[in-house]
């Protein structure tokens, strides 16, 4: 059963809520930490080139670390998942902030990527105590959390890091997200109760490759999951490319790029918070879906073909815009297609998919970016565009299910 018979509703809304804020909180450790990987990188004197491998790192982690933790989720419970992989992460944030070279900070953001994949466990959370008419609304809640820490977190890492002082001067940063990572482990602790029952013994998981196939062949998740890898890959290698692009167009620093990523984060979160669910409750799902990957098209090209800050402001506001809309449809899509007792494990294959194109994104976009800085707005753009053909195949899939 995907949800504990004896909640009520209301304790399942304080459940909701605690939760949502547990996730600001280690998302804006997260949030705090992510604007400065560029300038961390160049701290170990390395070439501009393979700064995409440091963020490619995080990514093959949690490509293996997402369904794993999402499997276990449904296997032995949500809660204790959540509390070892929050925990797990503060600690890599510690050891990254003493790597002593860029090869064994590589290999702590790869130990990071997989330690802290717990977004599929999240998201069966909010699945397990939400009907399937209410999910997107709900997820986008989750993604207004999300939103909400980027605001936060990126400020604050502004503010804290000193680059002129080399990898020392990132030592506060990454402490204070070891520290929100354990603030955000003892709020599961003391505040949210398990979701579901554990699966009784005989019930084995498939095997990953097993799992692979079956969503391959589902006719809407396959198609929901090359969306999902289309358009993180466009974005990943804006993601990675950000700020040395704006350093280069605009001169901008550590405390500038923290603040740009704070004005998009909170576009973001009201758009998630009081816009999405609305927006799905009168177009529905695909519909705005399909509107969320046009604005992010629009806003990708407007960032590579910005005159000023001022404009690539605006086009980044657009891609957060859409993405406000996109992200939370495509998890509801998954999880009304999928059984109960399995949401954890196909929304861990979302996220699975989603650090796949993680990996790809920054290892395309930073030797584009060597070519022509606008070029990995621009194939992102193109990448997302080419993907409003599938998004409208999944609509008229879902018409014929129906």
């Amino acid at each position: 059963m995907a949800a504990n018979p004896t909640a009520s509703d209301a304790g399942d809304s304080r459940a909701l809520y605690v939760l949502l804020l547990v996730v600001f909180i280690n998302i804006a450790g997260f949030g705090l930490v992510l604007p400065l990987l560029p300038f961390y990188a160049l701290a170990f004197k390395i070439s501009p080139a393979l700064i995409g491998v440091l963020f490619s790192a995080f990514s093959v982690g949690q490509f293996l670390g997402e369904p794993f933790w999402g499997r276990m989720s449904d296997r032995i419970g949500r809660r204790p998942v959540l509390l070892a992989t929050i925990f797990a992460g503060a600690l890599t944030y510690v050891a990254f902030a003493f790597a002593p070279n860029f090869a064994a900070a590589v290999a702590i953001r790869l130990a990071s990527g997989f330690l802290c994949g717990n977004i599929s466990t999240i998201q069966g959370y909010i699945a397990d105590i939400t009907p399937p008419a209410r999910r997107a609304g709900r997820l986008g809640l989750l993604g207004s959390s999300f939103s909400l820490g980027f605001v936060t977190g990126p400020g604050i890492g502004g503010l804290l890091a000193h680059p002129s002082e080399g990898t020392a001067g990132f030592h506060a940063p990454l402490l204070a997200a070891a520290a929100f990572g354990l603030a955000s482990a003892a709020g599961v602790l003391l505040f949210v109760r398990e979701s579901r029952a554990p699966r009784q013994a005989g019930a084995a998981p498939q095997r990953r490759t097993a799992v692979l196939a079956e969503a391959l062949g589902h006719p809407l998740i396959s198609r929901i999951l090359v969306i999902s890898l289309i358009i993180i890959a466009g974005f990943a290698g804006v993601e990675a490319t950000f700020g040395l692009w704006s350093q280069s167009r605009f001169g901008w620093g550590p405390q500038q790029i923290g603040f740009c990523f704070m004005v998009v984060g909170g576009v973001a979160a009201v758009t998630q918070a009081a816009v999405t669910g609305r927006l799905v409750r009168r177009f529905g799902e695909v519909a705005t879906l399909v509107g969320g990957l046009g604005l992010i098209a629009i806003g990708m090209t407007t960032q590579g073909l910005s005159p000023n800050w001022q404009v690539a402001t605006a086009g980044f506001v657009l891609v957060a815009f859409g993405q406000s809309l996109t992200f939370p449809n495509i998890a509801a899509l998954i999880s009304k297609a999928t059984a109960p007792d399995r949401q954890g494990e196909m929304l861990g294959l979302n996220m699975s998919t989603g650090a796949l194109a993680r990996i790809v994104g920054p290892l395309i976009a930073t030797p584009l970016f060597g070519l022509a800085a606008a070029l990995p707005f621009l194939s992102g753009a193109a990448l997302v565009a080419g993907s409003l053909w599938i998004a409208a195949q999944v609509g008229r899939r879902l018409k014929t299910a129906v």
